[in-house]
This record gives structure tokens, C-alpha cells and sequence, in this order.
């Protein structure tokens, strides 16, 4: 019997689209991967550069461009085509010129017999991937986006500099928008198992200078700063988005903050925001509900409430 081979498909060759496919194939997550560009010479360029990269490598994978029409056997499908954007513009200013952009991307892409999942990149992600679940009728289990994935990267980073401690020792993840509303739950933040609030209590020396809220703002807003002076971020988003499609197709059941929809969680429904959720082959298995403070609970509505507002 011969073995499945799985596919992957990122529609948008940009800094984003680039970054991920080189990060796939570089650790070999799919067998097949197919690039669809808006200018077809740009993926089938990318395409071939990435196929030069394995000359000398032990990795034997199927690199092709392709349009639209060859996206129907795909597993997974990345939509990292994204808004032109502007200084000084939140990802939220960006929502009507992304969602023309999936107008003319999503419709086309079920018409190929399209029945994987959506991985979401495309800002503003919450909102876009709410768009694209709703114009391809997928189940909400099987659209996805990236969430504050890199947001809690960037927090997990931080704090390992912060206590001069290896970064998989942090277990912290933001919740609520990824933009300017984010929230940190700071109760459920640890540090090699204890509570980052207890070692502020226990260490008023040395964590005397430590600001929750100066954290919170540098989170969410050092992507702007990035994009100040290199115009994108994309080697982080690149990474957390190649995790995401590792725990699909190896079907990890990996606990991550993604882009879901909520469904009662903290007496919430009908939004997709970013919450820990169970990755697994099919998607979304369940989400993850923390006990949050009556302040944090607070700062998770306003977020939602943001989004809410934006689309209307």
C-alpha cells in the first residue's frame, strides 16, 4: 500500500510566503509544495530556487508553481497574500482591502474541490480568517489562522531574556487580538513551573523595574518598529506558521494560540480571536479555557469587543 503524500499549498510569494516555504522545506514538513502567485513568473522563480536548495540536501520533495485550479488535492492551504500597508495604519485599517483580496482568492480556490484546511497569515488575521471561513463554507474546525502565535513568541523571548533563562522554559501566550488589544494573562504566565507573578513577589530586588503593562505595549508594538526599518516581519511569522502546519499534518494535538472561533469561552461566540486551541490533523480538536482573573477576563472582552467594532 502506498504511503499518502501530504501537500501543501501558500498562495502569496512574498517576504511572508517565501520565508515559510523555505522553512518547510528546510525541515521537510510536507512531501509536496506548491506556490501560487498573483504574477505567475514570481512563484514559478521561487519555486525553482527552492528546488536548487536540495542538490546537496537529504531531502526528496515535490516543489511546484501552480494556479488556483491545482489547489484541489491540497491538505493545507496558506493564504499569506496580504493588504498594502502604509506607516502609521493598524493591521485593523487594513480589513476592507484584504477582504477584496480574498474575494478574488477564496472563490476559485473551492472551485478546484478544495476540502483541506485554511491557514490564515493575512492581516488583519482575525477578522480575515473569519472572512475566509465564511466565503468558503468550511467548517470552523478546518480554518485557521495564526493567531497571537507570534505574539506569544515574541512574549516567550522576552521573558527568557528578561530572567536569563532558555526560552522553552517560559510557558506564556497572549490572547485577544493580534494587534494593539492584545491582553497577556499574567496568571497563567510560568516560568520554569512557578508563577511569573510569585517570582515578582519573591524576587523585589532583582524584578523591581519589571512593568506588566510596559511588557504588554512592547509586544504589541515592536512589529511596527520592525517594519519601521526592514518594511515586513516575516522570518518569525514564517516559523510559528510552519509549527502550525507541523502539528496538522503530524497530527500533534499541540496546544498554540491560534485564530478560532469562539464558542462560549469566556462567555463569548461568534468571533474568531486568538485562544490556546488543540492542533491536530483535522484542525481545531478543542480549545483551552484558562481560569482568568476578573481584570484579565475584562481586558479579553474589550479585545473581542475591538474586533467586533472593526467589522462593523
Amino acid at each position: 500500500m502506498a504511503i499518502a503524500k501530504t501537500k501543501v499549498t501558500i498562495v502569496g510569494c512574498g517576504n511572508v510566503g517565501t520565508s515559510l516555504a523555505y522553512y518547510l522545506v528546510n525541515n521537510h514538513i510536507c512531501n509536496r509544495l506548491l506556490l501560487v502567485n498573483r504574477t505567475e513568473q514570481k512563484a514559478w522563480a521561487e519555486a525553482e530556487d527552492l528546488k536548487h536548495s536540495l542538490g546537496f540536501s537529504n531531502i526528496k520533495m515535490e516543489i511546484k508553481s501552480g494556479s488556483f485550479q491545482d489547489c484541489g488535492d491540497s491538505d493545507i492551504i496558506i493564504i499569506t497574500v496580504a493588504a498594502m500597508y502604509r506607516e502609521g495604519m493598524s493591521r485593523l485599517d487594513m480589513y476592507a482591502e484584504a477582504c477584496k483580496i480574498m474575494d478574488e482568492t477564496i472563490p476559485p480556490i473551492m472551485d478546484s474541490g478544495f476540502q483541506g484546511i485554511f491557514l490564515v497569515v493575512t492581516n488583519p488575521v482575525d477578522l480575515i480568517t473569519q472572512y475566509v471561513q465564511k466565503l468558503s463554507q468550511l467548517p470552523s474546525q478546518r480554518v485557521i489562522g495564526t493567531g497571537t502565535s507570534l505574539d506569544s513568541a515574541r512574549l516567550r523571548i522576552y521573558l527568557a531574556e528578561l530572567m536569563d533563562v532558555d526560552p522553552r522554559s517560559v510557558n506564556a501566550m497572549c490572547m485577544g487580538e493580534h494587534g494593539d488589544s492584545q491582553m497577556i494573562p499574567w496568571s497563567t504566565v510560568t516560568v520554569g513551573g512557578k508563577p511569573f507573578m510569585d517570582i515578582i513577589e519573591d524576587n523585589p530586588r532583582r524584578m523591581k523595574n519589571v512593568d506588566l503593562q510596559n511588557i504588554l505595549t512592547h509586544i504589541s508594538q515592536i512589529a511596527y518598529d520592525i517594519v519601521k526599518y526592514k518594511k515586513a516581519t516575516y522570518y518569525g511569522i514564517a516559523s510559528v506558521t510552519g509549527q502550525i502546519v507541523k502539528a496538522i499534518l503530524y497530527d500533534e494535538d499541540k496546544v498554540m494560540p491560534v485564530s478560532c472561533l469562539l464558542r462560549g469561552e469566556y462567555g463569548l461566540s461568534g468571533t474568531y480571536v486568538g485562544i490556546p486551541a488543540v492542533v491536530y490533523r483535522n484542525g481545531i480538536k478543542e480549545t483551552v479555557t484558562y481560569h482568568l482573573t476578573d481584570d484579565e477576563l475584562n481586558k479579553f472582552r474589550l479585545s473581542v469587543q475591538k474586533l467586533r467594532d472593526a467589522v462593523k
